[in-house]
């Protein structure tokens, strides 16, 4: 049997799935909420932080979309340019956590013996700390801002991605592809990186997209404890902190607004990573 054959059968293909209405709204959903942060310099009708004290909380007009806040600055932009901190942060910590999680879980997972056992326990170690709880010790060390939460988010989530992936590794060298390439003389280290690998990210690329939601709504609640991003930068979180003033003289709309944001984008990437899963784990047609 050849190589190419042994290609063939090792590597599962994945397709991108053709979904349901609510996985593709969910899709154009989280496309738009990118689109608008990378082009907000362009597309935004005023500067962020421009104060008009003369139009203090105005409901919305053709001027103002979504109205003002309790500065008088445009809340549609603000959104705009929001979100790219409250969308930035989660991606980093769910870019670098999966990275992470996957080199540590791929070593654990094939090797196993002690290397398992040393990772086993500070993974276990890790998991004593709630990530919002490592978050706020960070802010208390380092300072406010977005750097310190998220590098303590990076910390936090990286041993879940690691327990998941090692659990997948082990599932998959028990297959017999893995036993036909040591047949034929590849390294191990081989047969991890470029075979094992490969068939185990689609999953692992599924569950880091639900990861994104809940990393997006811890961020998004330190801002709010005045933790996060720092005004007057604009983020959804601080946003909603700004805006509880507001809210004790009627005016909802400036807490409203980011407050609907968070909450619809962490519902659509919740339903892109579910909906991936089922795909995946073959619980619904490709």
């Amino acid at each position: 049997m050849t190589t190419s054959t042994f290609t063939r059968t090792g590597l599962r293909p994945f397709r991108l799935p053709a979904g349901n209405a609510l996985f593709l709204t969910s899709i154009v959903m989280v496309g738009i909420m990118v689109a608008a942060a990378a082009a907000a310099s362009i597309i935004a009708p005023y500067d962020p932080d421009f104060v008009d004290l003369g139009n203090v909380l105005s409901d919305p007009t053709a001027a103002h979309w979504l109205g003002t806040d309790a500065a008088g600055r445009d809340t549609l932009s603000r959104m705009m340019f929001g979100a790219r901190t409250s969308l930035l942060g989660p991606l980093l910590v769910v870019g670098l956590s999966t990275l992470l999680g996957i080199a540590l879980g791929l070593l654990a997972g094939w090797f196993g013996g002690w290397i398992d056992s040393v990772l086993g326990r500070v993974f276990d170690l890790l998991f004593a700390f709630p990530a919002l709880l490592l978050a706020i010790l960070a802010v208390a060390l380092f300072g406010k801002g977005l750097t310190a939460p998220v590098i303590a988010m990076i910390i936090a989530y990286t041993p879940y991605v690691a327990r998941f992936v090692r659990s997948l590794v082990i599932s998959e060298r028990a297959r017999p592809y893995v036993a036909a390439y040591r047949v034929q003389g590849f390294s191990g280290g081989w047969i991890a990186v470029r075979r094992v690998l490969p068939n185990v990210m689609p999953t692992v690329g599924a569950q880091s997209t639900l990861n994104f939601g809940y990393v997006l709504a811890d961020l998004a609640a330190l801002s709010f404890l005045g933790l996060g991003v720092q005004p007057p930068t604009a983020d959804w979180g601080s946003m909603i902190n700004d805006s509880r003033g507001a809210l004790l003289s009627g005016q909802a709309l400036p807490a409203l607004v980011p407050a609907i944001a968070v909450v619809l984008v962490v519902i659509a990437v919740n339903v892109i990573g579910e909906e991936l899963s089922d795909r995946i784990g073959g619980r619904l047609p490709s």
